[in-house]
């Protein structure tokens, strides 16, 4: 049952206040741990409860929209986390307090745009989402997560001491290094881990000179076992931050416990960082993540859709792994947000919606349709046959089977109308376009392996 509200107010009866907050709590948690982290964000932050009873709970969401999601691909969950911490079954009902949202408002969806809710860490301030088994291993991560997994399992016993990270944004840092994190707490719980990003080891260090607590400040950070500090580089021209750090640096150096930074690029870019820091970061290992090559980017794409038990058709993957080569979490918040756009419009997910997507997200400069004569040529070169052939009136089976792939990949792949492709191939009308297409998309259905050979040819031609 969905109802809309305005300003009415919700009325709970005062013993139900505590247990529905509690149960709302510990489902939340069973979801955060069965779901990728980004999309707990878009579809379950801000989500809450707001009646409980007997028989049936009452959840609030934003809009229809968001209703229409959690119904549709989260019910199933959020049902099985009822099932663990209710004690008996219970109705879910939502509540929907603004119902008129366009397209334009579907939520942010990269991570960069939205911090972390505190609710969502552990003591530790690590994501269990961030494992080594869910992490996509390729040739430009390779190095990296073989010395993350070597810190893991002895940890402040190997050479690499500092282990240094670095890439540019979204390639993987913060997974691989919460990863390490992550690991030991599970082999051993009784660790002091600590993870941070450098802007909150800043904020701490300036809360405890305010409140005069400089030496909890000291004690906190200097007996814990590993320290996990990421984007290190946030350190740049914080002289008493930097201070503060090169001696926790060098304590904890000293003690044998594992240090494990990242930063955006190497230590020799970093302006503004004192020369001695620099030399500490420069003590250990150092290694890089480069941009991921396409198969990696397909994988990660493929395992996203896999986690979310979701089924993406492999050319809107790949479509969106060739479009997006250089950051990770762009590459799956485009994912995300073609799967909201498709449940929002009821479509199918295409090629041509994903195109609609990420016009919208890198803009039309930066996301070109292949051209008519670019597809022509292609074809005439894998089929062997020539141009002039093609744009000519013979009919024999080969050209004309060449003719027709032509004008079909032509109507997939680009925004030219039927008329003007017709013109382009010898000069034919758009009807000529329709029968065209109409005969692949029919062998497409009936001949697996005329499938799987235009289904290689339309990779090609995206590459």
């Amino acid at each position: 049952m969905v109802t809309n509200l305005s300003d009415q107010t919700i009325k709970t009866t005062s013993n139900l206040n505590w247990n529905m907050d509690e149960l709302w709590e510990k489902c939340l948690l069973f979801i955060k741990e069965r779901i990728q982290e980004q999309a707990y964000q878009t579809w379950f932050d801000g989500v809450s409860v707001i009646n409980l009873n007997d028989e049936e709970i009452t959840i609030q969401v934003p809009n229809q929209f968001h209703y229409e999601w959690l119904e549709s691909k989260y019910r199933h969950l959020i049902d099985n986390a009822l099932k663990e911490y209710a004690q008996h079954p219970l109705i879910v009902n939502y509540s929907i307090v603004i119902s008129d949202k366009n397209i334009e408002s579907i939520p942010s969806l990269t991570s960069k745009d939205k911090p972390v809710p505190r609710s969502y860490h552990r003591k530790s301030q690590l994501n269990s989402r961030y494992i080594f088994e869910n992490f996509i291993e390729g040739k430009s991560n390779q190095f990296a997560k073989a010395a993350a997994m070597s810190v893991s399992e002895t940890p402040g016993q190997t050479p690499y001491n500092p282990l240094l990270i670095y890439s540019k944004p979204g390639l993987g840092k913060t997974h691989l290094l919460q990863a390490i994190g992550n690991k030991i707490i599970r082999q051993n719980p009784n660790m002091r881990v600590v993870y941070l990003t450098s802007e909150k080891f800043m904020l701490d260090f300036i809360s405890s000179i305010q409140k005069n607590h400089s030496t909890d400040f000291i004690s906190h950070y200097r007996n814990v076992d590993m320290l996990l500090l990421d984007d290190a580089q946030f350190f740049q021209s914080k002289e008493q931050t930097q201070e503060q750090f090169f001696h926790l640096f060098n304590d904890l150096f000293q003690k044998g416990k594992q240090i494990v930074l990242t930063t955006d690029r190497h230590p020799n870019e970093l302006r503004g960082l004192k020369e001695r820091l620099v030399s500490r970061f420069q003590s250990g290992l150092i290694v890089d993540i480069q941009p991921p090559d396409l198969e990696t980017r397909i994988a990660i794409l493929m395992k996203k859709g896999e986690d979310d038990g979701l089924e993406i058709p492999y050319d809107v993957i790949e479509f969106i792994a060739s479009a997006i080569k250089g950051d990770i979490r762009a590459m799956e918040g485009a994912l995300v947000k073609l799967l909201a756009l498709s449940s929002l419009r009821r479509e199918d997910i295409t090629i041509n919606l994903a195109k609609h997507v990420l016009k919208n997200i890198l803009g039309n400069t930066s996301f070109a349709d292949v051209s008519i004569d670019q597809i022509v040529r292609f074809i005439c070169r894998e089929m062997k046959v020539s141009e002039r052939q093609i744009m000519g009136k013979g009919r024999t089976m080969n050209v004309a089977l060449a003719r027709q792939i032509a004008m079909y990949f032509c109507k997939e792949l680009t925004e030219t109308s039927l008329a003007n492709i017709g013109a382009h191939i010898g000069r034919r009308d758009h009807s000529t376009v329709i029968h065209a297409c109409k005969n692949i998309e029919k062998k497409i259905q009936e001949d697996r392996d005329f499938k799987h050979r235009i289904h290689n040819l339309k990779n090609m031609i995206s590459r």
